[in-house]
């Protein structure tokens, strides 16, 4: 696939671990341009990748044929207000990685230009090992959802939803999964800390035993989740206590009621913004 000139509004986190997978999954970082107000953000991203910076939003946007809008969701509207009244968006694709907007939003703030696309990614994406969530309404054309799910393939894996509302979905499962995973991770190496290992003990245990345990998931597609849980616990064995317990305290409930959360904390961003 022909590569495209890629450009970042904005040089946070995310587009920082969206840029580092590409760049090591060998995209030019010559077709790379990102753009911040201040500078430190991107002299760190100009040193580490390689690529183009600018502070003008608008000279980034006019860099690139696929914009990624990568700031936050308050300042999104002033942002698009200023591009499309200082530079034209005709031929590029426009693609959001901000919670909380929607599509027909972001089509409204940018002057009813329609040639956008979704996007939901996580973190994972700095080591190539992201989910990104896509969604692009009907006047997208095959070609540009194609480059743009190209793209965000660089950082991870990639799943197209069929409805707007589904992206709100995909950052229950996968946008701010990580952030449960390491709460967890942190419960179990403090609490292995208390029973008398090191910090550092404590932290090769637990972030090898959850790598492997993602591992087993990804290798053994065939097999439910459910079933890879009973595979390692034995009726009445240590696994089998402490699954219990976490049972008897609703572990299941209380996901459910996280994941819930935000879902409507997003469904309630979509309104203020």
């Amino acid at each position: 696939m022909q590569a495209r000139k890629l450009s970042f509004i904005g040089a946070g986190n995310m587009p920082r671990s969206i840029i580092s997978g590409l760049v090591n999954g060998g995209y030019d970082p010559k077709l790379i341009t990102a753009s911040n107000p201040s500078t430190p953000k991107l002299d760190a991203l100009s040193k580490d990748f390689g690529i183009n910076t600018t502070q003008s939003n608008v000279e980034a946007c006019e860099a690139g044929d696929v914009v990624i809008l990568s700031v936050k969701p308050q300042i999104m509207a002033a942002t698009c207000a200023d591009l499309i009244e200082k530079t034209s968006l005709d031929g590029k694709i426009m693609v959001s990685i901000a919670a909380g907007i929607t599509t027909d939003r972001l089509i409204e703030m940018l002057g009813d230009y329609d040639q956008v696309v979704r996007t939901m990614p996580n973190t994972p994406s700095s080591l190539s090992k992201g989910m990104t969530g896509l969604y692009a309404p009907d006047s997208v054309a095959q070609s540009d959802r194609d480059f743009v799910a190209h793209v965000m393939n660089h950082v991870g894996k990639t799943l197209w939803v069929k409805e707007d509302s589904q992206i709100n979905t995909v950052i229950a499962a996968a946008g701010s999964s990580p952030a449960y995973l390491y709460l967890f991770a942190q419960a179990m190496q403090d609490e292995a800390i208390k029973m008398g290992l090191s910090k550092d003990d404590s932290r090769l245990l637990v972030q090898q035993a959850l790598l492997g345990s993602a591992e087993m998931i990804c290798h053994n597609p065939d097999l439910e989740i459910s079933e890879l849980r009973a595979q390692v616990t034995s009726k009445g064995g240590t696994t089998h206590e402490a699954v219990r317990t976490f049972q008897e305290n609703n572990l299941e409930a209380i996901v459910s009621k996280a994941m819930q959360a935000a879902v409507a904390r997003a469904i309630e961003m979509s309104s203020d913004f």
